[in-house]
C-alpha cells in the first residue's frame, strides 16, 4: 500500500521537536503520576496470566487432583476453558461500555466481578461451584480487558506509548511468575488450602483497581467522541505538559485527536459493526487483528501454557516438585524478553519482531518435536494402578533438550507475540471503531483457546509427540502470513498509524489541521518526511 512506502525511520516523528527534552519519565512528576495509574491499568493483563498459570500449577497439585475427582480428558479442558466460556458471554457488552459509559466505569465494573468470583473460587465445594467460578472470572475478566489497555494506549505520553502498550500484554508473566511461585510454595500443604490460597490471591490486581480506578484519568479520546473538549485538554494539558494548555505537545495532539475523531464520523462513517468489513483499509486491519489472535495461541504455546504437566509427562519429568519448579523459572524468563522486546518496538520496529519471532519459533519447536519422539521411542510405558501411562528409561539427554528448546521456544516467541499482538492491534484501529475492533480480538483469541483446552488435552493423549508436527506446519503458515500482510508502524502518533490503512486523504485530514504549520518548522513532521524519502 502507498502510505507505507513513506513510513518514517529512526527516532524522528512528527511530534519529536515538540517533546521537552528535559521532560523525562524519571523527572517530571506528572508523568510520574501517569505512569503509576498506567501500572494501574497494566496489572489488568498480570490477572490472566496468574489465571493460565495458576491453572497449569493445580493441575500438579494432588490434594487439587484428589478434590475434584483427578479430572482428565473433556472434564479437565472444561475446567480450562469454561473461562473463555465466560468471556464469550461478556463480548456483545464490552465495547458497548467502553465507548458508552468511558474506560474507567467498564474497568470498575469488570474488576467486581472479579472480586466476587474469585472469592467464589476460593469457597469452592464442588467441581460444579468451581467451574462456575471460572465462568465468573472469564466474564468479569472481558470488560477490564477490554477498556484497559485502550486507556494505556489513549493517555500516555507520546513516546512511551508503544512500550508501555506493548508491555501491557509482556505482564501476562507477572502475574504466571506469582502463580506458579505461589503453587510452588503452597504444593505442601495437606489441605484443601494447598490450591484456595493461589485461588484467593488471583483477586488482589482487582481489588486495587476497584479501590483506585476513579482516580485514573479518563480517555482524552473517549471525552473529545462525547463533546467535552475542555476536559480533554485539560487532561492532556495536565499530564503531559504540566498543565499548560497551549503548549504545542498538547495543541498538537488534541487538534490530531479532533480531527482524526471527526474524519471518522463524517467521512469514514466508521460507526456500528458492519463498518469493520465495508471499507478496503477496515478489510486489511480486520484481516491482520482476528490472525494475530489465533496466532497468540495457535503457535503451540498453547501446549506449556495450559498442559506443561503433560508436556513433561511425555518426556518422563512426573515429579510435582520439579513440574513447579521448571514453570516458575519459565515465566521469569519469559517476562525477561517480553519486556525487552516491549521496550524496543520503536527502535527495531514491529515488522523485523514479527518475522523473527517466527523464524525462531520454527526452528525451536521443531527441535522439541525431535527430541519430544526421541525420548518416547527410547521409553517403555508403565501402566500406573489409577490406569494413567508414565514412562519410564528414556533417552535422558533427549528429555534434557526438550526443556531447552522449551525456553528457547519462548524467547522467540516473546519477541512479537506477546508484546505485540495488543499494541499492534490497538495502534491500527481508529478510535471509532477500537473498542469493537478490540473485542473482537479478544473474541477471536477465546474461540482459539476454547478449541485449544479442548482439543489439546485428548490430541496428547492419542497421539502423544506428533502432535507437534501439525504446529511445525501451522508455524510455517504463521510466517507467511507475517511477511505478506505485517506493515511497519513505528514511530509515529495513534492517529497517524491508524491513518494508514485508510489512505492519503485520511493522512491528510489527521495531519492537515497543523502539518502547514509544523512543516514551516522544518520538524520532520510526517507529510515532510513522506516528501524527503520519495
Amino acid at each position: 500500500m502507498g502510505a507505507g512506502a513513506a513510513a518514517t525511520s529512526g527516532t524522528t516523528t512528527a511530534y519529536s521537536h515538540l517533546i521537552d527534552p528535559n521532560r523525562k519519565w524519571y523527572n517530571n512528576r506528572r508523568i510520574i503520576t501517569l505512569n503509576a495509574w498506567i501500572v494501574l491499568l497494566l496489572i489488568t493483563s498480570s490477572t490472566n496470566g496468574y489465571d493460565g498459570s495458576m491453572m497449569n500449577g493445580l493441575q500438579s497439585l494432588d490434594q487439587w487432583k484428589g478434590y475434584f475427582n483427578n479430572p482428565t480428558g473433556g472434564k479437565l479442558g472444561l475446567l480450562n476453558a469454561i473461562q473463555n466460556i465466560g468471556a464469550l458471554a461478556a463480548y456483545p457488552f464490552a465495547p458497548y461500555l467502553s465507548d458508552g459509559l468511558g474506560r474507567r466505569p467498564t474497568i470498575f465494573i469488570g474488576a467486581t466481578i472479579m472480586c466476587i468470583a474469585t472469592a467464589v473460587q476460593t469457597a469452592s465445594q464442588s467441581v460444579g461451584m468451581f467451574i462456575g467460578a471460572r465462568f465468573l472470572i472469564g466474564f468479569g475478566l472481558t470488560f477490564a480487558a477490554n477498556a484497559a489497555p485502550m486507556l494505556v494506549t489513549e493517555i500516555a505520553y507520546p513516546s512511551h506509548r508503544a512500550p508501555l502498550t506493548s508491555t501491557y500484554n509482556s505482564l501476562w508473566y507477572s502475574g504466571a511468575i506469582i502463580a506458579a511461585w505461589t503453587t510452588y510454595g503452597t504444593f505442601k500443604i495437606k489441605s484443601t488450602w494447598a490450591w484456595r490460597v493461589p485461588s484467593a490471591l488471583q483477586a488482589l490486581p482487582s481489588v486495587l483497581q476497584v479501590a483506585l480506578i476513579w482516580f485514573c484519568p479518563e480517555s482524552p479520546r473517549y471525552l473529545v467522541s462525547k463533546g467535552k473538549e475542555a476536559q480533554a485538554l485539560k487532561t492532556l494539558a495536565y499530564y503531559h505538559a504540566d498543565g499548560n494548555e497551549q503548549d504545542p505537545l498538547v495543541r498538537y495532539e488534541y487538534d490530531e485527536i479532533k480531527a482524526a475523531i471527526d474524519f471518522d464520523r463524517t467521512v469514514a462513517a466508521n460507526v456500528g459493526w458492519k463498518s469493520l468489513v465495508t471499507t478496503p483499509g477496515n478489510r486489511k486491519r480486520m484481516r491482520i487483528i482476528i490472525a494475530l489472535a489465533f496466532f497468540s495461541q495457535w503457535s503451540g504455546n498453547g501446549l506449556v501454557s495450559y498442559y506443561l504437566n503433560k508436556v513433561f509427562d511425555g518426556i518422563g519429568i512426573t515429579d510435582a516438585t520439579d513440574q513447579l519448579l521448571i514453570n516458575g523459572i519459565l515465566q521469569i524468563w519469559n517476562l525477561g524478553w517480553a519486556l525487552l522486546a516491549s521496550s524496543m518496538v520503536d527502535r527495531i520496529g514491529r515488522r523485523i519482531l514479527f518475522l523473527t519471532s517466527c523464524g525462531g519459533m520454527i526452528l525451536f519447536y521443531t527441535l522439541q518435536t525431535a527430541m519430544s519422539g526421541v525420548f518416547q521411542n527410547s521409553a517403555t510405558t508403565i501402566i500406573k494402578p489409577d490406569g494413567t501411562e508414565t514412562l519410564q528409561g528414556g533417552n535422558t539427554g533427549a528429555a534434557h533438550s526438550v526443556i531447552a528448546f522449551i525456553f528457547l521456544f519462548y524467547a522467540a516467541y516473546d519477541l512479537a507475540f506477546t508484546p505485540l499482538i495488543v499494541s499492534y492491534t490497538l495502534e491500527i484501529l481508529p478510535y471509532a471503531l477500537r473498542a469493537k475492533g478490540f473485542n473482537l480480538f479478544n473474541f477471536a483469541i477465546s474461540l482459539s483457546l476454547i478449541f485449544n483446552q479442548y482439543v489439546n488435552p485428548i490430541a496428547l493423549d492419542k497421539l502423544k509427540w506428533k502432535y507437534y508436527v501439525v504446529y511445525c506446519c501451522w508455524l510455517c503458515a504463521e510466517a507467511a502470513f507475517c511477511y505478506v500482510f505485517i506493515i511497519e508502524t513505528k514511530n509515529r502518533t495513534l492517529e497517524e498509524t491508524a491513518a494508514l490503512f485508510d489512505g492519503d486523504e485520511a493522512l491528510e485530514t489527521v495531519v492537515g489541521n497543523h502539518g502547514a504549520a509544523v512543516a514551516e518548522k522544518g520538524s520532520g513532521s510526517f507529510q515532510e518526511q513522506a516528501v524527503l524519502e520519495k
